[in-house]
């Protein structure tokens, strides 16, 4: 047994094995029975909230960033190397049918999403100057151990996913997808990309949140239009195969894919872990990662910012993801042998030629940009709840900020002089998402009553379904005064 087949049966028969894929299906499941089926019924909601967050917040509302800067920096994290050399390793390991099982957990992420987004809104906390933080570790805290009196679950739970994103610290995928890229086309050393992406990295990050903010609004709507305009040519010029790579995904979803090519074929089993993982990676729902960015919206009704996670999954899955799982079907690639971010341009450049192959590679840079340093906020929200109100906790975020790029960096200069290949690297990425998605997985099942709660209050305050309830109070900490609620609408 080589090391890629030793590192694929550690992530996919242990930590990716049937009791977590049974875990996020069966949440998914039961998020999606009780609230009624919300990814439907508040659709519509989600892009008239993103619509209405391209105005400025009201005055007085608690936070660090808008609504709208809070999804763009989600959306930078999630739209990203995910989309591009994740999905191209869903399809390299596990076959086109991996795309389905993709799709499935994109549908349940739709819900899972918006309820994390709630419940980090909604258990949020401040630090001394007013900045309001929160993410998973926040309401397993607040919700489980303090409200539920479970404190030594509470912590079990709470230090599984803190586990998992410090892990991530050392197990970050974005700089070598980006450096694998950016070497391949323009026939460079790894290494040398490496240290290029990693200044300009550092340069992102420098601001902290706020300026992180204000860039992902500037960058992300652009790389959005740039990359599905060029995704769509690819489909465009190659039609007429279309519906056949569509068929293709459904008919691979529940058989044995032969192998073909340089493709070594691929089981059932395969196909949904896969497509479940690189879902998850690529979506971020159940992660709890974007939650700790939603958390510091200025906002005034936890629902309002967590029905923006339906828009993302919705956006990152269901159209970004099926378009390029569909250029790499399309194009044959597939069965190239190839993997990661280098099938992907593959496929750009059957259908494009170099051109369309060099188009996609600025993209990547700048995806991997966003999502590079999303991940960095994302962390340094786990680690100011881990570190408290230490004395050293600020000089310690200034150590995490200078020292987040370099193990990433690290991890390039590794693989290429051991030439691990990117599948291997995607798999030892896939071994840190596994710990908070358990993690976080189990909490929301336990405080979908306090999910519910909320959703009820948000129907009967802002579309006249149900009885307001004047005394129920839409923050943990029922810091009125500084996160006020809209007069609710008369019924």
């Amino acid at each position: 047994m080589n090391l890629e087949q030793i590192i694929t049966t550690v992530v996919y028969d242990y930590l990716w094995g049937t009791p977590l894929i049974v875990i996020v299906l069966a949440v998914g499941l039961y998020l999606t029975i009780r609230t009624g089926f919300m990814q439907i019924t508040m659709f519509s909601d989600s892009f008239k909230q993103v619509g209405r967050s391209l105005r400025r917040g009201k005055a007085g509302e608690s936070g660090i960033i808008s609504s709208f800067q809070a999804m763009s920096m989600a959306l930078g994290t999630t739209i990203g190397v995910g989309n591009i050399g994740g999905v191209a390793t869903a399809i390299a390991m596990g076959g086109p049918g991996a795309v389905f099982w993709m799709w499935i957990a994109g549908i349940f992420g739709l819900v899972v999403k918006t309820v994390e987004i709630t419940l980090a809104v909604y258990y949020r906390s401040k630090d001394n100057e007013g900045n309001t933080y929160g993410g998973p570790n926040y309401y397993i805290h607040k919700g489980i151990g303090v409200e539920k009196k479970h404190k030594h679950f509470a912590v079990a739970l709470g230090a599984i996913f803190a586990f998992g994103y410090v892990l991530a610290i050392f197990i970050n995928i974005q700089t070598y997808t980006v450096s694998e890229a950016v070497a391949g086309t323009f026939n460079l050393n790894m290494n040398i990309v490496a240290i290029v992406y990693t200044i300009a990295l550092y340069f992102m990050i420098s601001g902290g949140i706020k300026q992180l903010g204000k860039i992902a609004t500037i960058i992300v709507p652009f790389m959005c239009i740039f990359y599905i305009v060029g995704v769509l040519a690819v489909i465009i010029i190659n039609l007429d195969k279309l519906p056949e790579s569509i068929a293709l995904i459904f008919k691979s979803a529940f058989t044995t894919t032969a192998a073909i090519g340089g493709f070594a074929g691929a089981g059932f089993s395969l196909a949904i872990k896969s497509g479940l993982s690189r879902s998850v990676f690529s979506n971020e729902a159940g992660w709890g990662s974007a939650p700790m960015i939603h958390a510091s919206a200025k906002v005034n009704h936890p629902i309002k910012q967590g029905v923006f996670g339906i828009f993302e999954v919705f956006f990152d899955t269901i159209i970004i993801c099926t378009l390029t799982a569909l250029v790499i079907i399309i194009s044959g690639a597939w069965h190239s042998g190839l993997d990661g971010a280098t099938l992907t341009l593959s496929a750009f450049e059957t259908g494009m030629g170099s051109f369309g192959r060099i188009l996609l590679t600025f993209g990547i840079f700048f995806f991997g940009l966003t999502t590079s340093s999303g991940v960095y906020t994302q962390i340094e929200v786990v680690l100011r709840y881990i570190l408290g109100n230490t004395k050293m906790k600020e000089r310690l975020l200034t150590g995490y900020k200078w020292f987040y790029p370099i193990p990433s960096a690290a991890l390039v200069f590794i693989a290429s002089k051991y030439g691990l290949p990117g599948t291997s690297v995607w798999l030892i990425s896939d071994a840190a998402t596994a710990f908070p998605i358990f993690a976080n997985m189990i909490a929301m099942f336990i405080l979908t009553p306090v999910f519910i709660k909320l959703y009820k209050d948000y129907r009967a305050r802002y579309k006249g379904i149900g009885k307001i309830d004047e005394n129920y109070q839409v923050f943990y900490e029922g810091d009125n005064k500084s996160n006020q609620v809209d007069e609710p609408k008369s019924n």
